[in-house]
């Protein structure tokens, strides 16, 4: 036999549905504000890099242009591949906004890094980081693949991340974009 249940202490269908619809809300709204104070936090750190002749870079020591910041390895085949893009990249920005720091992600001989990289005609900065590669992160998170390139405004803000490989005309769509998007934004704040 079925129990009697008076109709006033039955939730209506659409009561049970507002509330969890809000309580899926407050939770995205939770996560979306730790995953933006990571990032900040992560930002706001100044990274610093060794040169393959053993001289301390920091990332700050690129402010005022666009970073982009390349983690490869000479023995990873899309990385290889995708370094003609950002040597053109590189030749055509360096001198006005953008800069290319390739970050070998490797614990082996220098040496075998610079013959690597003189081979390749690479231009741009080849560095490490500080305390070496561990195989799972970087200066700016969890290390998903090689290669990861990431975007670092010329205000020294992470903006973008990318697991596989890029190409001159997609960094440039990227920094235009980034830079119409916020140009008027900061210009309404002044």
């Amino acid at each position: 036999m079925l129990d009697q249940v008076s109709v006033g202490s039955l939730k209506s269908p659409l009561e049970s549905s507002k509330k969890i619809l809000a309580f899926l809300l407050l939770a995205l709204v939770v996560m979306f504000v730790l995953q933006t104070n990571a990032v900040a936090a992560d930002s706001s750190d100044d990274p610093v890099f060794v040169t393959l002749d053993g001289k301390n870079v920091k990332l700050s020591d690129f402010k005022g242009k666009w970073v982009i910041v390349n983690y490869w390895a000479t023995w990873c085949p899309p990385c290889r591949m995708e370094i003609p893009e950002l040597e053109m990249f590189y030749e055509k920005h360096k001198d006005k906004d953008a800069v290319v720091l390739g970050v070998n992600y490797e614990t082996g001989d220098v040496k075998h890094v610079k013959d690597f990289a003189r081979q390749q005609m690479v231009s741009y900065p080849i560095v490490r980081e500080k305390g070496g590669a561990n195989g799972r992160s970087t200066v700016f998170g969890p290390l998903k693949g090689l290669p990861t390139t990431y975007m670092v405004t010329p205000t020294g803000d992470l903006v973008a991340a990318r697991t596989g490989m890029v190409d001159q005309n997609m960094l440039e769509s990227f920094m235009e974009k980034y830079d119409s998007m916020y140009s008027g934004k900061q210009k309404n704040s002044k």
